[in-house]
């Protein structure tokens, strides 16, 4: 290999590039002479000139030092022609490639285009002039498309890599580590509450304050990491050469305690926490793809904990990930399956004598293997994966298929059917209930329609929306598990709402002592204060029965009267004076 280093060439009228280094892969040292010549009689600033006669040492020598431009001989001994274009791409992706070929391989030159050359060269029709144009063309060329594609890959808000390209970098870092043993670590860091901040402050403000954490975590990584904007308010971060798992832990640390420093915007200060999930990497064999999902499984671990903190992904997350994927997958065929069952709990008034009033819906899974189990285990995945919308929609036909029945012996029943917050984001739902209030011909004000106050709180216009557009169909509105979400006083009062049920805990402290009565005598008064009934739920002593008789609590129901059972024992319920 001979190579020749800054050359000064004179001065030209025309000619603006910098210094470049072109590799020359010809196997013809005449041809390879005559090049060189033709390089350095046009080229009007510095030059970096290599020449390689194979295209192993060609590929070595740009893995090793890179180039500007390469110059390639197409009838190399040995090379598959189009198949070397792709070799010299793989090894330096960044590099223009000009193609030499005979006149008689014109359309072969055009079809290297096609694979990713930039130019082309016929050997018998080569002039200095040529020679510099076609360098000149094909190295601006392939800059503007490494620009291009540099966009492409990264997210236009924070100027952050964006997901594929940290997708790219994972899979390289994956390569180098199965060669090098070299330790890798991921990390999917999730903005607690964003939507909140979105929804108070503005999507404008949201976009302010991503920008911000963005450059914040920027600056605090090393050279060689990674962090991009990997959608949303969601950002992964990649690591390599730790030496041990605690320094990934400190490294979540410090990103967490840089996060809830105040940003300061448009004189208001605004601080956020984040839950991170780290994910390490034991094979690097294993996928990108699953080295992430592995630690965004341990991010919403860290979200289940109570947000704001890490957690590390481990042999229970990957159990506890097989056992969501087949329970999902499962619920799935429960649904299509007819494996839900439908209890009813019953209600009471305490408007002077105690009388049934009417029964809350509450859905199970009878599971084949399993036997019944209880909503707790598989709503809130239900909620997550969308699966509750069929669910909701099984509840309510069927729930107000049997009040129908049962008025018919028992006028003037009620039902309460429980209503998720991915129900009141779906845009068919007040059709689907008036639907379901047609085929009954249930009169609609014996149908409460029960919203948990969490649901209140993490999306008030959401929610003040739906409830408004469910009003409108005649059911009656209530608020459930009151106490718990801390929705403020102002959004309930925009709420279309007939009742406030009172969360059982604040119940259950009703035999503690008369602090706790006080808190209920205060809930009590606040429903009544908006023109509302309260009821509350999770009665089990008659020490608590009597406190919410005293304290003018409207309705009640719990274990004291009943637990909750199917609709035949519901028929025999019915039958007793």
């Amino acid at each position: 290999m001979t190579e020749t280093r800054g050359i000064p060439l004179p001065d030209g009228p025309h000619e603006s590039v910098e210094t470049a280094r072109v590799l020359l892969v010809e196997d013809d040292p005449r041809a390879a002479l005559l090049l060189s010549e033709m390089l350095r009689a046009a080229w009007r600033e510095g030059l970096v000139l290599s020449h390689t006669e194979r295209l192993a040492d060609a590929t070595q020598e740009l893995m090793e030092h890179g180039a500007t431009c390469v110059l390639l001989d197409l009838s190399l001994p040995g090379a598959d022609r189009l198949a070397a274009v792709d070799q010299i791409r793989s090894a330096a992706p960044n590099v223009a490639i000009i193609v030499l070929a005979d006149a008689a391989d014109d359309d072969l030159a055009l079809l290297a285009i096609k694979s990713g050359a930039q130019d082309y060269l016929i050997r018998n029709e080569l002039t200095a002039a040529a020679v510099s144009r076609s360098l000149r063309y094909a190295i601006e060329r392939k800059r503007s498309e490494v620009r291009l594609a540099e966009l492409a890959l990264r997210d236009s808000l924070t100027g952050l890599p964006n997901r594929a390209l940290f997708l790219d970098r994972l899979g390289v870092a994956l390569d180098r580590s199965r060669r090098t043993n070299a330790s890798i670590a991921v990390l999917f860091l999730d903005v607690d509450n964003f939507k909140q901040i979105n929804d108070t402050l503005g999507h404008a403000a949201g976009d302010r304050l991503l920008i911000g954490l963005a450059d914040r975590l920027r600056a605090m990584l090393r050279p060689m990491d990674t962090v991009a904007r990997f959608g949303g308010d969601e950002f992964t971060f990649l690591f390599e050469d730790l030496a041990s798992e605690r320094e990934v832990v400190l490294i979540a640390e410090r990103i967490s305690r840089a996060a809830r420093i105040p940003i300061l915007f448009d004189d208001q200060e605004t601080s956020v926490t984040v839950s991170i999930g780290i994910a390490m990497v034991g094979d690097p064999g294993i996928p990108a793809e699953t080295v992430i999902r592995e630690a965004d499984v341990a991010m919403y671990r860290a979200k289940e904990l109570g947000r704001s903190r890490y957690e590390l992904f481990d042999e229970s997350s990957r159990q506890r990930a097989m056992q969501r994927i087949e329970l999902e997958a499962a619920l799935r065929h429960a649904v299509e399956r007819s494996e839900l069952r439908v209890f009813y709990q019953p209600k009471f008034s305490l408007n002077g004598t105690r009388k049934l009033s009417g029964f809350e819906a509450l859905v199970r899974w009878q599971h084949p293997e399993r036997g019944l189990i209880a909503p707790g285990e598989f709503i809130p995945l239900a909620e997550e994966t969308g699966i509750v919308l069929p669910i909701g929609e099984y509840v309510l036909g069927e729930a107000l298929r049997q009040l129908a029945r049962w008025q018919r012996s028992r006028p003037g029943l009620t039902m309460s059917v429980n209503v998720s917050l991915r129900q009141l984001q779906d845009a068919g739902l007040a059709s689907l209930l008036a639907g379901a209030l047609a085929s009954s011909e249930v009169d609609p004000s014996a149908i409460y329609l029960e919203v948990a106050e969490s649901s209140v709180a993490s999306d008030p216009e959401v929610t003040i929306r739906a409830l408004q557009s469910l009003k409108a169909t005649g059911v009656r509105l209530a608020i459930d598990d009151y106490g718990t979400g801390s929705s403020s006083l102002r959004s309930l009062k925009l709420l279309p709402l007939d009742l406030l049920k009172i969360h059982e805990s604040f119940v259950s402290a009703l035999d503690d002592g008369r602090e706790e009565a006080s808190i209920v005598g205060a809930v009590v008064e606040l429903g009544h204060a908006l023109g509302l009934s309260v009821m509350a739920e999770g009665v089990e002593t008659d020490t608590q029965l009597a406190e919410l008789s005293s304290l003018g609590c409207d309705g009640v129901q719990g274990f004291l009267f009943g637990r909750p059972v199917a609709g035949a024992d519901v028929e025999a319920l019915l039958r007793e004076p």
